[in-house]
Order: structure tokens, then C-alpha cells, then sequence
């Protein structure tokens, strides 16, 4: 006689993993959150189904705070992975659009589950998708989770727009010179005075990159702030892009803005319009056709000139009604006239100082030491040391006429010669002192040794120019 063989001897196995979903990371960190009691519904709906060979592994596939508008979710990436590599036979779910919400992806999760035979299980809304009726009610259901998410989205947006409408702030990144509190900006002094001072600065003279120098080296950056679940940002380095969009920010008017239409505020503007209409012009003027450059090289002692309390002296300009332009440098604290740096105890302030004066002093220090007879020796000792063919006489007459050759330069070619040279100029309250880069010399020896400016006679500004560049 032979032994009976019981139905659960020959049931095969069938793996079964448990998907679970939460839209936001809010109430994760209960002791009992809704991905464990989504986990526990169907570990309990795979009990009740042993008898069909249902076994659950070990491996769980959480997503918290992730949407099921796309498949950019770190659980479910590694839940296909394992269907593809044979690991799973079956899939269950609390609710069908833990899974997905997007018709389109579904699809495209339906259609592997169905090249691998792995079969989809919904534990509240029972169904089999390996038959034609599980499909059907599938589908069904998938399209009411997409329209409920549709219609959800439009709601949001149109809750949006009426409190924008009503000037609410609607949450974000708070922009520098405001704080939140309570859900409503609130004006932070200290930092509305910077953007002041920021859009003051630039209606005076349309340079961003100027400006976004001055601000690096002041030490200012954008908003640091702290969010609601206590992360401190720190801020960051002030930016071309960030100021340009701080400059078109309507908040600072006391509107808010939504689609191209701008509403009045809840909150205190920082800016006035006379402000505001005079940046504006200047940003208007710079869309306008191709840009006139005014500051096509750098001022020639740009990051050489130092006051006599130790501020770096910066370049800058004025224009007047008829034209005119007149430049001029200034200690970089000066330019914050909110600060009042120059008036502290213990600091001299020093005004704006003529470029074009304080240039010559420099530039006739720096010729007579060019034709002093022992520098013209040690140009000339360099280039016996090296080989060259050029005789002392050639170098004695180009070194003499550096005078006359220094202003048919381009003014690139000024401002490199004198980085060059130079390491410092230090003013006193007397004059000044200039510090030698001894290096640069002995490189600018060299230089005059391959390509003297004028070793033979030159009649015209344009020749002399091009032997130059060619050094």
C-alpha cells in the first residue's frame, strides 16, 4: 500500500515581499508609525495565506517620505531589482497606490511583474493580476488613485494662489533681511540695512561683478537661517545669480508675486520704489543692446594700493552730467556708509583718493628705478648669463625710452607690468612707500633681455604697441 502524500507536501513555496509607502517623513519616528502598521496588515495577510505555500522573507522595502507620483524611490528601486534577479514571487501592498500612484508607471511595474510571473496583491482591495478580472479592477482603481491625486495637486495650487493673492507668505527659504515668525516675515534690521546698502550700491554704479567683489571681501553672504525642525543653513558666498535675483525680488517691495502678478503684501518693505525704479533703470540699460564697457582692464594698482590704517584701497568712479569720468580709490570700508567703519575709535578714515595722481607717483618711481644704472647692468648681466646676442647699448636705449613706450601700451599690459614689479604701495599719511617684488624683476630682466621694447627706432604708436604684446 502506498503512503498518502498531504496537499501542503507538494504546495510550492512562494516568496512574498511587503512593499510599504508614506508620502512625508512626518510621524516616522513614533514608536508605532504608519509604514509598521501597513507592514504588520499584510505580514498578517500573508499568514492567512500558508496554506497557498505564501512565505514572507526576511527583507522589507520601507519608503518614508517619498511620493508615488514617480519611481524615484530608493525601496522600490531595490524591490524590482530583486524581482528581476528571481528573488520574489509575490508582492503585497496595503493599499494599491502605495505602490504608485501614476498610471504610466504602474504599467511599466505591471509589465515586469508579469515578464518575471510575480503576482501584485492588494490587502484591502483583494485581486490577482495574473487573471483578466484582477486587471480590470486594477486598472480601475489605479486611474481614481490618479485623479484623487490630480485633483489634490489643483487644490494646493489653487490654495496657493488665493493666499498669495491675499499677499500671505507661503513658506520657503526666508530671503535675506526678513525673518519668519509665526508664518509671516518679519523685517531682521541688521540685515535689511545690507540690502539697502546693496541696492544703493548698484544704482550708483551698475557693476555687478564690482560689486560682488566688494561684498566677498566685506565678508557678507546670503541668508543663514534655521528650519523648522531646528537644521541650522549657514549661508553662502554672494554671487552674480544670487544678486541679481535679490535684485528683482518684489518681497523687498512689501508684494508678493505668483505667475507674473505681484499683490500687496503682509509684510514691511525694506526698499522704497524711488529705490527700487533707479536699480531697475540701471538693469534695463544693461539689457539694451551690446554693453558699454567702461572698465575694459583693471585700474592699475587694483590689489597693490593699501591705506595707511590697512585697508585694501579699492577702485572706483564717478560720472558727471556731461560725461566726464573721474577715478578715484577708497578704502573698502567706505563704501559702507551704514557701518561707519572709518569713525571707529582707533581708526583713521580716509577718503577717496585721485587715481590718476596717485598713479603717477607710482609709475615715476617705478621708471627711474627702469633707467637706473644698475638696473640697466643687471638686464644686461642677464643676458650674457644666458647666451643672448643682444648688446648694452640696445638695452641701455630701451630701458631709457620706457618713458616714451609706456603709453602706447595697452592698459593690460600697464597693469601687468606693474603686478609685476610691484608688491605692495603703502600709504602714510605723508606719501608713500612701495614694496618690490624682487622676482618680478629679475623676470621682467629677462623679458626685456628676449624682447626689448625698442631696439631699433619706431615711428608710429602701433609698432611700438605690437614689439610690446609680443613680450
Amino acid at each position: 500500500m502506498k503512503p498518502s502524500i498531504s496537499s501542503s507536501a507538494i504546495t510550492p513555496k512562494r516568496r512574498c515581499a511587503v512593499y510599504t509607502r508614506k508620502s512625508t517623513d512626518e510621524g516616522l519616528d513614533q514608536e508605532y508609525n504608519s509604514l509598521e502598521a501597513q507592514r504588520d496588515a499584510a505580514l498578517a495577510f500573508i499568514t492567512s495565506q500558508r496554506h497557498e505555500g505564501w512565505i514572507a522573507i526576511d527583507d522589507g522595502y520601507d519608503d518614508g517620505g517619498f511620493s508615488g507620483g514617480n519611481m524615484n524611490r530608493p525601496a522600490l528601486k531595490r524591490l524590482l531589482a530583486d524581482i528581476g534577479e528571481g528573488r520574489i514571487d509575490v508582492v503585497v501592498v496595503y493599499k494599491i497606490d502605495r505602490l504608485s500612484r501614476s498610471l504610466s508607471d504602474f504599467a511599466k511595474i505591471v509589465d515586469l511583474f508579469d515578464a518575471r510571473g510575480v503576482t501584485f496583491v492588494s490587502v484591502t482591495q483583494q485581486f490577482n493580476t495574473t487573471t483578466s478580472m484582477g486587471r480590470l479592477t486594477l486598472n480601475i482603481l489605479l486611474s481614481f488613485a490618479q485623479f484623487e491625486r490630480e485633483v489634490t495637486g489643483e487644490r494646493i495650487r489653487d490654495k496657493l494662489a488665493a493666499s498669495k493673492a491675499k499677499g500671505m507668505w507661503m513658506g520657503g527659504v526666508p530671503p535675506l533681511g526678513y525673518d519668519v515668525m509665526d508664518r509671516k516675515l518679519v523685517i531682521n534690521e541688521p540685515e535689511a540695512a545690507l540690502v539697502r546698502d546693496i541696492f544703493t550700491r548698484y544704482a550708483e554704479h551698475g557693476s555687478a561683478a564690482q560689486l560682488v567683489r566688494e561684498l566677498q571681501i566685506e565678508g557678507h553672504t546670503t541668508k543663514a537661517w534655521v528650519t523648522q525642525g531646528g537644521r541650522h543653513r549657514q549661508g553662502r558666498i554672494i554671487d552674480q545669480q544670487y544678486l541679481f535675483s535679490m535684485l528683482r525680488n518684489r518681497l523687498y517691495l512689501g508684494e508678493i508675486s505668483h505667475r507674473g502678478q505681484s499683490y500687496p503684501g503682509q509684510h514691511q518693505a525694506i526698499i522704497d520704489r524711488e529705490l527700487w525704479d533707479a536699480v531697475h533703470a540701471v538693469i534695463d540699460r544693461r539689457k539694451k543692446g551690446p554693453r558699454v564697457q567702461h572698465t575694459p582692464t583693471p585700474a592699475l594698482l587694483s590689489g597693490l594700493l593699501y591705506a595707511p590704517d590697512g585697508q585694501r584701497m579699492i577702485p572706483s568712479h564717478t560720472t558727471k552730467k556731461d560725461g566726464r569720468r573721474y577715478r578715484y580709490y577708497v578704502p573698502y570700508l567706505e563704501k559702507r556708509r551704514s557701518a561707519g567703519a572709518s569713525n571707529q575709535p582707533g581708526r583713521r578714515g580716509m577718503g577717496a583718493l585721485p587715481a590718476a595722481e596717485i598713479e603717477a607717483v607710482v609709475l615715476t618711481q617705478v621708471h627711474q628705478i627702469l633707467q637706473a644704472p644698475e638696473m640697466m647692468a643687471a638686464v644686461w648681466q642677464s643676458a650674457l648669463s644666458t647666451g643672448n646676442t643682444v648688446d648694452e647699448p640696445g638695452i641701455v636705449v630701451a630701458m631709457r625710452q620706457i618713458g616714451t613706450v609706456w603709453h602706447h601700451l595697452f592698459p593690460a599690459e600697464q597693469h601687468r607690468i606693474v603686478r609685476l614689479l610691484v608688491e605692495r604701495v603703502q600709504l602714510r599719511d605723508d606719501g608713500l612707500d612701495i614694496l618690490w617684488n624682487n622676482e618680478g624683476w629679475h623676470t621682467f630682466s629677462r623679458e626685456l633681455d628676449r624682447h626689448p621694447f625698442v631696439v631699433e627706432q619706431h615711428d608710429t604708436a602701433t609698432e611700438l604697441t605690437d614689439e610690446t604684446e609680443m613680450a
